[in-house]
């Protein structure tokens, strides 16, 4: 169940579909949206949730009738902005762009303002597919010599992440467990530097979003050798997912998704998933995403709470199993 919560989403996407209204303007929902609708973005500008939404708003704000506007809110790992949706009005005129950090707060902190039913889901958006990469003077040219390598020696590779208890680290400690090798984490505060010392070898391996690859692959900056899901990505399709290289059942997939403050009305909430749907499957729409590194995809807001679910337990038993620990910036 959680290994395929992303592919059950998108399948259930898929049934609900072929009972959806082609019309948003008659989708259920009454006036919703009565008056501008505010999307909290938890983090700075400039970041992929940026990227996500903002397409996204234009199209919402033309199809249903009222603004759809963007609000930055960064701080405390995007807790800050995702704790001002949890205490907004339920009435879903307050979104929150999520990213899979949402899950992995719940399994790293036991202190966090909110709590997981202060959330509505509404629907995922986008799927950002996670390479792994190494530098190329590593001597490792695709995941089985990497298996190979880590297993004789154990410790010896440099793993990047982006910090203590980040998505990246979670990954890495996820693959570590369950193909039972070992590496050791290098903690930065964010990938840039991360990425400059993967590039001159001081690191030797780190996972990368597509969305950020792409530059680096078409450069050969760095090499790819494997897509940390249970599927290829539509973004370099040749390269073999982890999930089909002797490790069945690893799916660490980085997405994006739109929440609301829990208690707001059912029938808004399916108006704006059945509008961010219709987005998602817009042609020219997905075909951007795709040059830029990523894919759209929507989901009915049950599958998407069925993955969020899926994905605290999950990062609960890597973070119990790792002993990780946060580190705040």
């Amino acid at each position: 169940m959680q290994a395929h919560a992303l592919a059950n989403a998108l399948l259930v996407t898929a049934v609900t579909l072929l009972s959806t209204s082609p019309s948003l303007a008659q989708s259920p929902g009454g006036d919703y949206p009565s008056r501008t609708v505010t999307l909290i973005n938890p983090f700075v500008p400039g970041t992929i949730t940026e990227a996500d939404a903002r397409p996204m708003l234009q199209y919402l704000t033309e199809n249903l009738g009222k603004p759809f506007v963007m609000d930055f809110k960064p701080g405390a790992g995007g807790t800050l902005g995702t704790h001002f949706v949890a205490k907004a009005a339920p009435d879903a005129h307050t979104l929150l762009i999520a990213s899979a950090g949402f899950t992995t707060n719940f399994a790293l902190r036991d202190n966090l303002p909110y709590a997981r039913k202060d959330f509505a889901p509404v629907s995922l958006l986008s799927q950002r597919g996670v390479f792994l990469v190494v530098t190329p003077s590593l001597q490792v040219h695709n995941f089985a010599e990497y298996l190979a390598y880590v297993r004789a020696n154990p410790g010896k590779l440099n793993w990047g992440t982006s910090g203590a208890g980040s998505t990246f680290h979670m990954a890495g400690a996820y693959l570590a467990s369950v193909t039972n090798t070992k590496v050791t984490f290098i903690h930065y505060k964010g990938n840039a530097l991360n990425f400059i010392d993967l590039i001159a070898g001081r690191v030797q391996v780190s996972p990368m979003t597509s969305f950020a690859a792409m530059s680096f692959v078409k450069s050969g900056k760095v090499r790819p050798i494997a897509h940390l899901s249970a599927s290829r990505s539509r973004v370099m399709p040749d390269l073999p997912a982890v999930a089909e290289l002797g490790v069945p059942g690893y799916d660490y997939s980085s997405w994006g998704a739109v929440l609301t403050t829990g208690g707001s009305p059912p029938a808004a909430i399916n108006k704006l998933a059945a509008a961010i749907g219709a987005y998602t499957r817009n042609p020219e729409a997905s075909a951007r995403a795709i040059r830029e590194g990523y894919e759209l995809i929507s989901s009915t807001p049950a599958a998407l709470g069925e993955l969020i679910d899926a994905e605290m337990v999950r990062w609960k038993k890597v973070v119990a199993d790792n002993n990780i620990k946060f580190e705040d910036e």
